[in-house]
């Protein structure tokens, strides 16, 4: 039987800012992200004197926990810590309607961060990994705007990147499909969910290490294989659709899930205690918006006629998909 953790109190260093990891945190950070303290504290120095000279860069976070995301996730290279930073803001910015303001007190955002959309486990996994949570039957397309979904999925992420034990042990995500409907897709048009799918997931420093689905809609598979194809091949590596709840506690302690889902926590429980969370980082949040990219010159892109052609591909594929959806 596999264990989970209960989310605990964090330990702080002598430096402030800065975490001291535990031993099996950092044994993870140290194998596959190659951290160790020399290389964290040089990589640090070198990246905030870069921020200070790049004349870009308004208002960007210095902090190490802000910092040490963007390292971790490119596993300590600089160069490419520093054009995930830009990607990350420059993504804030071009989409500002969607992810500014990430106010979780907002009334329309506050109903899909406590009605069970999403939340996030108060136990950690047997891989000491935070639980992402998904209800989808929960969002309503009559009442709620693809802003409303995007805003309460990025506010959940920006709390979670403050967790420097996340950011080297990643995520884990389950969604329930269960009554997921045409609707919900159809908020969103093509070109737009394509490019934020993209975007997002080349600008938001995550580590997404698992994600499972259950109850997919036979009617709605094939929109599980369009979005599959928006991603990378590791991404796409890290799905799994399970048919039961049988089939998907295998994989995932049950602990972690809510009652409601084959876990012993009520969902209610669960959400009161992320609540918490949220608001304890609220001003934090709501900071991000300060930070402003003042020129993309800087962004390196890697464009060819293979990459644009299988994006015309992906959208032309999108596009006759949705036209095919009937809304409820």
């Amino acid at each position: 039987m596999t264990t989970t953790r209960v989310i605990m109190s964090y330990q702080w260093g002598e430096k402030p800012g800065l975490m001291s990891l535990k031993e099996e945190v950092a044994r993870v950070a140290s194998q596959e992200l190659r951290e160790d303290k020399a290389t964290r504290e040089h990589a640090l120095e070198h990246f905030r004197a870069w921020i200070d000279k790049n004349c870009d860069l308004c208002n960007c976070r210095t902090d190490d926990n802000f910092l040490l995301r963007f390292l971790r996730v490119k596993k300590f290279s600089l160069p490419m810590a520093q054009q995930m930073l830009l990607k990350y803001i420059n993504f804030r910015q071009t989409f500002s309607h969607l992810v500014y303001n990430l106010d979780y007190l907002s009334p329309s955002i506050n109903e899909l961060l406590t009605n069970g959309y999403i939340y996030v486990s108060p136990f950690k996994d047997s891989n000491g990994r935070r639980v992402v949570l998904y209800n989808i039957n929960k969002f309503d397309p009559k009442k709620h705007t693809n802003a409303d979904m995007t805003k309460a999925h990025m506010v959940t992420y920006e709390v979670l990147m403050e967790d420097e034990e996340s950011q080297v042990m990643g995520f884990t995500h389950v969604g329930d499909m269960a009554e997921a409907s045409a609707a919900q897709a159809t908020i969103w048009s093509p070109t737009e969910f394509t490019t934020l799918v993209r975007w997002g997931e080349q600008s938001i420093p995550m580590r997404h290490k698992e994600i499972h689905l259950i109850n997919v809609p036979a009617a709605l598979r094939y929109l599980y294989d369009i979005i599959s194809g928006l991603v990378s091949e590791k991404m796409r590596s890290r799905f799994r659709i399970h048919e039961s709840e049988e089939s998907l506690t295998k994989r995932v302690d049950p602990k972690v899930l809510p009652k409601e889902l084959g876990g012993t926590m009520p969902m209610a429980e669960m959400i009161e205690l992320w609540t918490k969370e949220l608001a304890n980082k609220r001003e934090c949040i709501l900071d991000l918006d300060n930070m402003k990219l003042l020129s993309t010159k800087s962004i390196i892109t890697r464009r060819n006629n293979q990459n644009n052609e299988n994006s015309s591909i992906v959208i032309n594929n999108l596009q006759g998909s949705f036209r095919k959806l009937e809304v409820d």
